[in-house]
């Protein structure tokens, strides 16, 4: 009889470094699922999303080869609640499934690390899929910088995206694990490779 899978949720806020930790636990052995990564993929060119989205906000929410304007997609809501809501109703659900899928199937890793950005401000809907909780965490000052250079969005859009999301004071709470980021990457990779070590041992000990 297989094991189920020993997921760790991996989380922070925007700019936090999330990507960063995931890549590093990947190159050593974890399996990674990006519940990003999945969402790109049901909106892109052709994506599963695209007919539901295109229903809901029209074909003008689209690029003109046909995926998803996730620049226009996250103007709109981030300014208009409604937007967002239908848009999470509409991605949210299929993000779970194939988050779920692929985590079953990662029966040759030692253990899962799931991405999920929004996971505290998901409820129960992603902390109960976890065994652990591990949080990305630096300064918020450092969080615009990272933005502003890797995407170019203004501070105020940046701001918006941030308050939207769970303060950093709740992200800690909520973490049993916490990678400080506020440092450079060796500092980060360092942490992360402690991590590795005990969510192996965890994993060997956990029940099947």
């Amino acid at each position: 009889m297989s094991r189920s899978p020993f997921v760790v949720g991996l989380t922070g806020g925007i700019g936090s470094g999330k990507s960063a930790a995931a890549e590093h636990f990947a190159r050593l052995g974890a399996a990674v699922v990006d519940t990003d990564a999945i969402a790109h993929e049901l909106t892109a060119a052709g994506g599963v999303a695209i007919p539901a989205l295109v229903a809901a906000f029209g074909p003008d929410i689209l690029t003109p080869d046909g995926a998803l304007d996730r620049a226009k997609m996250r103007t709109l809501a981030f300014t208009d609640p409604e937007v967002k809501h239908r848009l999470e109703s509409i991605l949210h659900p299929l993000i779970r499934q194939e988050a779920d899928a692929r985590c079953l199937a990662a029966t040759k890793a030692p253990y899962v690390v799931l991405v999920v950005p929004l996971l505290i401000e998901a409820g129960e809907d992603y902390r109960r899929r976890c065994q652990r909780i591990a949080v990305v965490d630096c300064p918020e000052e450092i969080q615009i910088a990272r933005v502003r250079a890797r995407s170019g969005l203004d501070e105020d859009l940046i701001c918006r995206i941030m308050a939207q999301q769970a303060s950093r004071t709740e992200r800690l709470a909520a973490a049993d694990h916490i990678l400080d980021n506020g440092g450079d990457l060796a500092q980060l990779h360092a942490q992360v490779e402690a991590l590795d070590r005990l969510y192996r041992e965890l994993a060997r000990s956990a029940p099947p």
